[in-house]
């Protein structure tokens, strides 16, 4: 039994990872992803600040989510988040403000990030703390690696460094596009291309709809095999 559950955490982990990247095959969370991957660093601090708030508000909407009304469980969710986004963004103020500076008002607005918000309707509303709690680190692990790999290969490129250390100085001259708004759609488009090619997905017309779905299972919509025809 206990193999079972650890089986199970495991899958609630990775898929935020891999089958389920919030960012590169759900393509949720595009705002944020897009506005502060100019530097790698910037897309790891605002990684790890989601992260947080993901595990951290999925599992106070799990331990209430038998006491939220339905009618207002929106509202309470989001008053949730923005609670525990209030103390990330007090955080990062207090001990880094250099990151807080750079990711300017995306640090607050992970309040509306629709990764989160979605996590907490689609899974922690209807499940127990512990997976809950996985659930949320792996999709923000996935979210942050995604961005991390936006964010490397714009500040390569855009400026020729990695982290603030100089890589190709003297040797490639800097393609400034990378940093600007249409460099990141390009890199973005690219690696979601890149993704679906290497995830190896090939819908066929059964596939598509309801059945199709890599949330299907936990969607409130679907209450039986065969009721949602997309």
């Amino acid at each position: 039994m206990a193999e079972k559950k650890k089986v199970s955490l495991w899958k609630e982990f990775s898929k935020g990872i891999i089958k389920e990247n919030p960012v590169l095959c759900l393509v949720l969370g595009t705002c944020p992803t897009l506005a502060v991957t100019t530097q790698a660093s910037n897309a790891i601090g605002m990684g790890i600040a989601a992260t947080l708030v993901l595990i951290c508000s999925n599992a106070a909407i799990s331990l209430l989510r038998n006491i939220i009304p339905d009618k207002v469980r929106i509202p309470a969710y989001i008053t949730i988040i923005a609670g525990f986004v209030t103390m990330v963004q007090m955080l990062v103020k207090a001990y880094a403000p250099s990151i807080d500076e750079s990711l300017g008002i995306y640090l607050p607005l992970i309040v509306v990030n629709c990764i989160i918000l979605g996590r907490a309707e689609m899974f922690a509303s209807k499940n127990r703390v512990i997976p809950s709690m996985v659930d949320g680190l792996g999709m923000g692990v996935g979210f942050t690696a995604a961005m991390l790999l936006m964010g490397s290969i714009r500040e390569i490129l855009g400026a020729g460094t990695w982290f603030g250390i100089p890589l190709t100085s003297g040797v490639v001259d800097p393609i400034l596009i990378f940093i600007l708004p249409p460099g990141g759609f390009f890199v973005f488009g690219m690696l979601v291309a890149l993704s679906s090619k290497l995830s190896g997905k090939k819908k066929a017309a059964e596939d598509v709809g309801c059945a199709g779905c890599p949330l299907s299972e936990n969607c409130s919509k679907v209450k039986k095999e065969g009721e949602c025809n997309g």
